[in-house]
């Protein structure tokens, strides 16, 4: 296991992996065109007037007689090639969690998405402030641009906390039963995660899938497509909550000793509930 070498690649890689995502996302309405059109007519203009309407490249024609052009596509190729190279690429940083199977090297390089998010979302706050007061001209998307950045930033730093098991825990009778039971309880707030993401999943599919078929957009005069984007995103970043999970049961299955207690613990305490524990 590396540790994080700090490296300039760990910076330009989820840069990539951000604009090719990024691109891909701005133009997905021609990607829905392409492949699988709506069969309304009204539907199918609205969502062609709409792709139109927000098309960078709308000099360049679409490839194979289809909406999306060269640069749709090799974004489209960029995703997986700069995730599978963030992937190879990411290093541990000492004081990270010390597990790096693949599940594992994928939600450390989703947490470095993330940070790259937090810098964007900065300094997209940083621009409109100068913008609004220093030069009294406000933009129509920086308000807009910043919830959708931070709605991903939540998303993404779920699933990084849940690889470095620094979400939120009781542990304070974890920490005092013996590892067998510590077992115990991993694999029933495992279950439940899985469970919960399942029936999340389940339930919420078909709005999400027609939100994102029908490509909903915000409504605003920047009017980006939060919950054509978000929605399925939601899923998306669950399920992959969910198999972190799994992966982190079993990767701590045969440790000896677990706990996740800080300094702030009241020792005398644990110590207490142990020995209740022992004399039962």
């Amino acid at each position: 296991m590396e540790l994080r070498s700090g490296s300039m690649v760990e910076w330009l890689v989820p840069l990539a992996f951000i604009l090719c995502a990024g691109w891909v996302t701005w133009h997905a309405p021609a990607f829905i065109l392409d492949f699988n059109p709506p069969a309304d007519a009204s539907q199918f203009d609205k969502l062609s007037a709409l792709f139109k309407r927000n098309d960078v490249t709308a000099e360049m024609s679409g490839l194979f007689g289809g909406f999306a052009d060269i640069i749709d596509w090799l974004a489209l190729i960029g995703i997986p090639l700069t995730a599978y190279l963030g992937m190879r690429t990411v290093r541990r940083a000492g004081m990270e969690f010390e597990s790096w199977r693949p599940a594992d090297r994928l939600a450390v390089f989703i947490g470095r998405v993330t940070m790259m998010l937090i810098v964007l979302l900065t300094g997209v706050m940083l621009y409109e402030v100068l913008l609004r007061y220093v030069f009294e001209a406000p933009t129509l998307w920086a308000n807009e641009m910043s919830l959708w950045l931070a709605g991903f930033v939540f998303l993404c730093s779920g699933l990084y906390a849940m690889q470095q098991r620094s979400h939120i825990r009781i542990v304070l009778l974890y920490d005092a039963v013996p590892r067998w039971v510590q077992r115990v309880f991993d694999t029933i707030s495992t279950t439940l995660i899985v469970l919960f993401a399942f029936f999340l999943v389940y339930g919420g599919y078909g709005e999400a899938f027609a939100k994102f078929y029908r490509w909903e957009t915000f409504g605003t005069a920047f009017d980006p497509p939060i919950p054509a984007t978000m929605k399925p995103m939601v899923l998306f970043i669950v399920s992959l909550v969910a198999l972190q999970a799994v992966v982190n049961l079993i990767s701590d299955w045969n440790k000896e000793e677990v706990h996740y207690g800080g300094e702030d613990l009241d020792e005398e305490e644990i110590e207490r509930i142990k020995a209740q524990v022992a004399g039962k």
